[in-house]
């Protein structure tokens, strides 16, 4: 039914992020007809009545089609519903690649999904860099994440599922048009599509294609907690910056990130600093140390900024480490 590209899934160890929504209830069964090898895991927020059989649902999978899964059972406080749940799952998610091997995330984001983000984007003065909020296929710090869904409306999700009569469950949240999102879907994005799907995808395609070549100068270095981005120009640098907080569990907002292009050193929520330096700049967790002599001074000779001496102090980073970045 769909002609979708799963060669990057053929090696190494694949683990699907289950909801047992339409998305991803159809990915597993696409999965499994092509015979990808893959493995699951969930995270019960008991924020819904149907949460409990959602986590049911994705041990049955796994018990009938032979396959691990692994399940979280996790708490939300007051507030920040979002952002509190993606830190979360993604911890819970990078934590189970780390201690079992997995090379691949596979998450079932579909073409509305690009969509809302887009639209989202665009109202808040989005450049080309930010219109695009996924990739088929995204590197991260020991694994990657692959999407193999993103050229596939969730309308043509749902009848798929219909027609092989699979079980599926509606969240029901997604009907609050309080979540920004969620206003953007039933009011703009799912109209868009049924009438200009085609066109959109098109220009996803585009958007991409120019994205890659605005990034293509960036380098990204990665040491313990600490990141050191060389760049061009300032815009994909900020694109960056947004890019690896995200990762980090944080979103930063349109203040935040008119700031960070104000100032050249600049702590965000006391608990992460950036660094510009001319061409490179660095993020690590805000620490406050005291340090010796000896280190600030090899810092200093290795223009090492200022507020990153105290985490790379802290993490033991010697003198000799520090010419690495």
């Amino acid at each position: 039914m769909f002609d979708l590209d799963f060669s990057a899934l053929q090696k190494g160890k694949n683990l699907l992020a289950f909801s047992g929504g339409v998305d991803s209830s159809a990915l597993f069964f696409l999965l499994q007809k092509q015979a990808i090898s893959f493995d699951l895991i969930h995270v019960n927020y008991h924020t819904r009545q149907s949460s409990d059989a959602e986590a049911d649902y994705a041990k049955e999978l796994a018990r009938q089609y032979g396959k691990r899964v692994f399940i979280l059972d996790a708490q939300l406080e007051e507030g920040g519903y979002e952002a509190q749940a993606r830190k979360i799952r993604y911890d819970f998610f990078e934590q189970t690649i780390r201690e079992e091997g997995y090379q691949n995330l596979i998450t079932a984001h579909q073409l509305n999904d690009q969509t809302e983000w887009f639209l989202m984007q665009l109202t808040k003065g989005a450049g080309s860099l930010e219109l695009l909020g996924m990739q088929p296929m995204d590197s991260r710090d020991g694994y990657r994440i692959v999407r193999p869904l993103l050229e596939i409306t969730k309308k043509e999700l749902l009848e798929y599922l219909q027609a092989e009569g699979i079980r599926y469950f509606e969240d029901e949240s997604n009907l609050d048009q309080r979540f920004k999102r969620n206003y953007f879907r039933h009011n703009f994005s799912d109209r868009l599509l049924d009438e200009f799907k085609e066109g959109m995808k098109q220009s996803f395609r585009f958007l991409a294609r120019d994205r890659d070549l605005l990034l293509e100068e960036i380098e990204t270095l990665y040491k313990d907690e600490l990141t050191v981005i060389r760049f061009q120009h300032k815009r994909q640098a900020l694109f960056a910056i947004d890019k690896d907080l995200k990762r980090r569990g944080y979103i930063l907002s349109y203040a935040q990130r008119q700031e960070i292009l104000k100032e050249s050193s600049i702590v965000i929520s006391d608990r992460f600093v950036i660094e510009w330096q001319e061409k490179r700049l660095f993020i690590a967790p805000y620490v406050d140390a005291v340090m010796p002599k000896a280190f600030k001074e090899a810092c200093r000779v290795r223009k090492i900024p200022l507020k990153i001496r105290p985490f790379l102090f802290s993490r033991d980073i010697a003198a000799a480490q520090i010419d690495i970045i």
